[in-house]
């Protein structure tokens, strides 16, 4: 009995799913449907959530700069209060409760949570308050996991101290992924997929997707999806999608796939 027990954990699938933040007011019933299919289809997921356009709100309204640097927020000492405030006050118990309503059992999360990420700064004199992670506490997750709740994370980490990092959702998606060893990562975005020449590409690989970076052809935004896609297939994770709110978009994969 043990054994069949064992065995049926094994088989299931880990799946990533990084919602940006742009997607999380248009979220409809056939996202929650395709959620319930995906963990019917014996997937466990987690959700990895940033929260731009809810973030630039309140920086705005409180009357504090920010900019964008390699397709990273600059986050003073002002705005990660401002951005720990609306990821963990806001958009991720907003997002929980949709879950929930839409009938997934949905737990939110954020780096400070049981220890979850463990972090230092990126670099204070080009990023500022803009956390590295080092460490993921995968047992917190497994439990949830095993319980059968989805976690859905914010992406705020801390320093030793205890200050607030803001770190960039894709590579909090990607660093999970690799973590808990996913079949899959899945990035939601309103870019659906990698545009080069104005076509968007179904499939791209690390050789493409570096000589588009060297190109300027991948710019922006862009940059830590791709970047956080390279990561993840080196380090032994099968594929990665960045797709649009159809989830169609453009598959990663290492070159010897497509042979």
């Amino acid at each position: 009995m043990t054994m069949s027990k064992s065995t049926q954990r094994i088989a299931r699938k880990r799946m990533v799913i990084k919602l940006g933040g742009s997607m999380l007011e248009g979220l409809n019933e056939d996202f929650f449907k395709n959620m319930i299919q995906l963990q019917k289809a014996d997937n466990d997921v987690v959700l990895v959530h940033g929260g731009g356009p809810f973030i630039n709100k309140e920086l705005a309204r409180n009357k504090v700069l920010s900019s964008v640097v390699n397709g990273i927020r600059v986050t003073s000492k002002e705005a990660v209060g401002i951005v720990q405030s609306t990821l963990i006050g806001q958009v991720n118990p907003a997002l929980v409760h949709q879950l929930n309503k839409g009938g997934i059992d949905a737990i939110g999360l954020s780096g400070y949570d049981g220890n979850l990420l463990t972090c230092k700064v990126l670099n204070e004199k080009l990023y500022g308050s803009v956390g590295e992670i080092q460490d993921v506490r995968t047992e917190l997750i497994e439990t949830l996991l095993k319980d059968g709740l989805v976690p859905v994370i914010s992406c705020i980490g801390a320093t030793e101290d205890g200050a607030p990092l803001n770190i960039n959702a894709d590579t909090v998606a990607s660093k999970i992924a690799l973590a808990i060893n996913a079949d899959s990562l899945l990035l939601v975005t309103d870019t659906p997929g990698i545009q080069i020449e104005g076509s968007v590409q179904q499939t791209a690989s690390p050789t493409e997707i570096v000589q588009w970076i060297e190109t300027g052809e991948i710019y922006g935004g862009m940059l830590p999806k791709v970047k956080a896609a390279l990561d993840c297939l080196d380090a032994g994770i099968p594929s990665v999608q960045i797709v649009g709110q159809q989830l169609e978009g453009t598959i990663i994969k290492c070159e010897e796939v497509f042979i």
